[in-house]
């Protein structure tokens, strides 16, 4: 399972990865690995304004749907519009291609709320 060292996690599998103030968002290597063949990503929130773990979208796979959470509050102001034509790029490259949502963060400090890798792995092995 490949899990990089320079992202913060969330209890609900999402990962974040901090440019700037901006904050990538997907879901991690383990959750797609557990939905299986992702088939359609839904998110209509892109230019809303979210609070920390409200639903922004959910992720639909052969066999389940997830709903997908904040892991910090602010104005998402970027869909990942290849998902839109293909939605396993979630399963091929979570941390990169993968990528689901770009969020304007309105408290960083949040970030300090999230997971390092060690307890993200620490949480799967409980």
């Amino acid at each position: 399972m490949n899990l990089p060292e320079n992202l913060k996690y969330t209890k609900e599998h999402e990962w974040v990865r901090v440019e700037d103030n901006i904050a990538f968002v997907g879901i991690t290597d383990f959750a797609q690995g557990e939905l299986g063949d992702i088939v359609f990503v839904e998110i209509e929130t892109e230019g809303e304004k979210l609070e920390k773990a409200e639903t922004f979208g959910t992720v639909e796979a052969v066999k389940t749907v997830s709903d997908l959470f904040m892991p910090v509050g602010g104005e998402i102001v970027e869909f990942n519009t290849a998902l839109e034509d293909s939605p396993e790029l979630i399963n091929k490259d979570p941390y990169n291609e993968g990528w689901m949502i770009k969020i304007e963060m309105s408290d960083s400090a949040e970030l300090d709320e999230l997971m390092d890798v060690a307890a993200y792995k620490a949480m799967l092995e409980a």
